[in-house]
């Protein structure tokens, strides 16, 4: 039965959230060059920061086939791995490597979270139908392709993400990356107006996951591989919507049962502003270190004060970090952090190690690192403070800031100047700066995993715009293999 069967026969109105999702996914045409420059800087970026995060055991151990043996010659790559799998699997295996190591892009709004987390589904998808369409002898899909899903993927989630809190409510922001990728995966894989509406709703029906992992005393990795859940869940029901399962015209709406009522505290779901691409085109980057990117800046500031305050370590009597509120509600922890995923997500911590030692990779989230007794003995001199401007710029559209200032006074009166950044070098206002930097960040990143000369080859294509829209996915993920 389709939706729209599904709402005649019981005399209801689709939701409209749905129905514009579903618009927009198929048929709002992309015309944003610097979306499109953007979205290109994304898939390296995501690419890289996944082939990174293969240097570390508690990510590899779960990728690769859901149950062992299950290969499928012919299906998705993995990239940096050899794996071939259902697209669905692949998805997660794509998208925990993208998350793992809190390196990718970030959106913040009302709601947080990583857009480019979408491209474990993308990537997937198109992989899988690219090799099928060869087979077929029909034309594959190109990178342009996936940089059109992208973008839309991008604006659905960010767009949800503007004036719709789920951490307000206890849900995880992966919810909003289930939303977008089940909307683009549908349309990827050549949905009806009525599939992709049927899969939308089942996505929505399915709820969202706590963010119990992300905050103490319970902080663990299921953060670094919930959004390849959610990308994977994504294709899953798109493929279900395919194969004619039905969908729920008021999945939102409807009294006591729909989300709404049931999750969302009876606030109505909203788009905080026209679909289009601005989410691409205003997206943050990572660029010099892994770090939760209400912190950047402050990270920033750490580094600037690093060689005025190594050596004097002992003389510090307090340090103090003014920030803004999404700070200090996320990542300003006291006490013990028990894990990496704990650290990543400590304002204090952050700080600590940008002070100590003047950069911050992702090794330093390691044990080996956290046993450090400096580290804590720092975190003890910080006081958090909020500063209302930090707050009120964090949420002005025009600027979309995300300042932190930094200031260390030592024990005989005197201080440091306050060392402030508004603005990190991923954001839009310093694009000029940052674009060369995450082409640096992704040539390091395949280092770790390729030889020099199949690096070199990777990076002539995918530093080509032009080249690289026009190659069709199945080719560059051919590269990609380890």
């Amino acid at each position: 039965m389709s939706i729209k069967e599904f709402a005649v026969r019981n005399e209801i109105q689709t939701d409209p959230l749905l129905i514009d999702i579903a618009d927009y996914a198929l048929d709002y045409v992309i015309k944003s060059d610097e979306a499109y420059r953007i979205a290109q800087h994304v898939l390296l970026d995501s690419i890289g920061s996944g082939i990174l995060a293969l240097r570390f055991p508690e990510c590899t151990k779960l990728l690769g086939p859901i149950v062992p043996g299950a290969f499928l010659q012919g299906g998705a790559r993995v990239p940096g791995t050899r794996f071939e799998l259902d697209p669905v699997h692949a998805a997660f295996n794509i998208g925990c490597m993208i998350r793992w190591l809190d390196y990718n892009d970030t959106w913040l709004a009302a709601e947080w979270g990583h857009p480019s987390d979408n491209l474990g589904s993308i990537l997937a998808t198109a992989d899988y139908i690219s090799r099928s369409r060869i087979q077929e002898g029909k034309s594959p899909l190109t990178i342009k392709d996936v940089l059109t899903a992208a973008i839309k993927a991008h604006e659905i989630q960010g767009v949800l993400a503007l004036e719709n809190s789920l951490n307000r409510v206890g849900l995880d922001h992966v919810l909003f990356v289930k939303i977008a990728s089940t909307a683009v995966i549908t349309v990827m894989l050549g949905g009806s107006r009525e599939q992709v509406l049927n899969a939308l709703s089942n996505a929505w029906l399915d709820g969202g996951s706590l963010r119990t992992y992300r905050h103490a005393p319970n902080t663990g990795s299921r953060k670094s591989w919930a959004a390849g859940d959610a990308t994977s869940r994504a294709v899953r029901l798109a493929l279900m919507a395919l194969n004619g399962e039905m969908g729920y015209a008021t999945a939102l709406s409807a009294d006591n049962w729909g989300f709404q009522d049931v999750l969302f505290k009876g606030n109505n779901l909203v788009l905080g502003r026209s679909l289009g691409s601005y989410v691409m085109e205003n997206v943050l980057f990572k660029v010099s270190f892994p770090a939760e990117f209400h912190a950047q800046t402050a990270v920033e500031c750490a580094f600037a004060l690093h060689e005025s305050v190594k050596r004097r370590l002992a003389e510090i009597d307090r340090i103090t970090l003014t920030t803004h509120q999404s700070a200090i509600r996320i990542i300003d922890k006291t006490g013990p952090l028990h894990n990496p995923a704990d650290r990543d997500h400590c304002l204090q911590y952050m700080v600590a190690i940008g002070l100590l030692f003047g950069t911050l990779t992702a090794e330093h989230y390691e044990d080996e690192t956290a046993a450090d007794p400096r580290i804590d003995e720092l975190r003890s001199k910080m006081a958090v403070i909020e500063d209302e401007r930090y707050s009120e710029d964090y949420l002005d559209s025009e600027k979309r800031s995300i300042a932190n200032a930094v200031q260390i006074h030592f024990k005989d009166g005197t201080h440091t100047e306050k060392i402030v950044c508004e603005y990190p070098i991923g954001h839009r206002r310093r694009r000029a700066e940052g674009l060369p930097k995450v082409l640096e960040k992704y040539e390091s990143h395949l280092l770790t995993r390729f030889p020099r000369k199949k690096t070199s080859e990777i990076l002539q294509l995918c530093t080509d715009f032009d080249r690289l829209s026009e190659t069709p996915v199945h080719q560059l993920m051919n590269m990609l293999v380890i």
